[in-house]
């Protein structure tokens, strides 16, 4: 089982990067709840291994049990609670192309803002997202819109950032020009 838990992660994290399958992250990118289940279910299966027949063993396994209880479960509960991909605050589809939306995402979780603009192509479980940049510390994103049928302008506080997007909906790009003053 603790295969199994942490193999699912490591599905949920590849399908993170950009190009990765939008379902598959939802589910399965939960590294706490994942990765903490992969901790608990080998020690658990350690300790049934293990063959405590002194009282002193029994008393300290219990403990241990019970603080790794104490401890997993409120961090397992309130990582689902908080979520950890931050707010969509808005979507923007593709004038033409319906079923290409541009996401932004307000992923704040400090005193600095941390804004996060993908590209979501096709729908249900074959729906992609791309990274089209997540802006944190030192450079505000200030805009992000489509320019055109193909094109997605990405306007920092530097710089412009221009993507094309091909017939399959795969971002190419950017071509950066420094922002006028």
């Amino acid at each position: 089982m603790a295969l199994v838990a942490l193999s699912a992660y490591l599905v949920g994290r590849h399908a993170s990067r950009s190009g990765g399958l939008v379902e598959l992250e939802l589910w399965f990118h939960r590294p706490v709840l994942l990765v903490g289940a992969t901790v608990v279910l080998v020690l658990v299966s350690l300790i049934v291994e293990l063959d405590f027949r002194t009282p002193e063993s029994q008393i300290s396994l219990a403990g241990g049990l019970v603080a790794l209880v104490l401890l997993g479960v409120p961090l397992a509960l309130s990582t689902l609670a908080a979520g950890d991909s931050g707010v969509r605050t808005a979507r923007e589809a593709a004038p033409g192309h319906p079923d290409r939306v541009l996401v932004f995402t307000d992923a704040a979780d400090s005193f600095e803002p941390d804004r996060r603009v993908e590209l979501l192509t096709g729908s249900g479980w074959s729906a992609r997202h791309w990274s089209l940049g997540a802006r944190g510390p030192g450079e505000r994103l200030l805009r992000a819109e489509w320019s055109g049928p193909g094109r997605i302008t990405v306007t920092l506080e530097k710089e412009i950032e221009v993507f094309t997007v091909g017939e399959d909906g795969t971002p190419a790009g950017p071509s950066s020009t420094p922002r006028p003053r």
